[in-house]
């Protein structure tokens, strides 16, 4: 279902990504609109796939993932079972926060969460390395976040 953004959606979507939380008289407060049409503004938005859903930023150190890394990974070959073979393997694994596959030097980047550099070298070690149509991975260690 297509829908087209305007002015008011895209500042709901603002007031949304920035406090998920608040309720339909702030949001519709701060864009000029009255309750009713506010709530069916996002009932639109959810409806259309633009809003895929609401969530909560956490500080990583505070549940045990005081170390993130950028993986970037090359496969040996690129042939479609292959690919979905490594796209199953790295779906089941929880240290992957996150995985993309791209374009240019490498074929996926990731980003592992996990509490120290040991705990890493045993996800490279056991898990990572356990897959065997990679041919290449290279890390990269957070060391601060400028924007979340």
């Amino acid at each position: 279902m297509d829908h087209t953004i305007d002015n008011i959606d895209n500042a709901i979507l603002e007031i949304l990504q920035e406090n998920s939380k608040l309720g339909m008289k702030e949001i519709a407060l701060q864009i000029g609109l009255t309750v009713t049409p506010t709530y069916e503004r996002i009932k639109k938005l959810e409806k259309s796939g633009i809003i895929q859903g609401y969530g909560v930023r956490l500080d990583k150190r505070k549940i045990g993932k005081g170390l993130s890394v950028f993986c970037m990974v090359s496969l040996k070959e690129h042939n479609l079972e292959l690919l979905e073979g490594f796209e199953r393997k790295i779906a089941s694994l929880n240290e992957v926060a996150t995985c993309c596959h791209i374009a240019g030097d490498f074929d996926y980047v990731m980003l592992i969460e996990v509490a120290d550099m040991v705990e890493y070298e045993t996800f490279l070690k056991y898990k990572l390395a356990s897959i065997p149509s990679i041919s290449n991975v290279q890390s990269s260690f957070v060391m601060s976040i400028i924007k979340p």
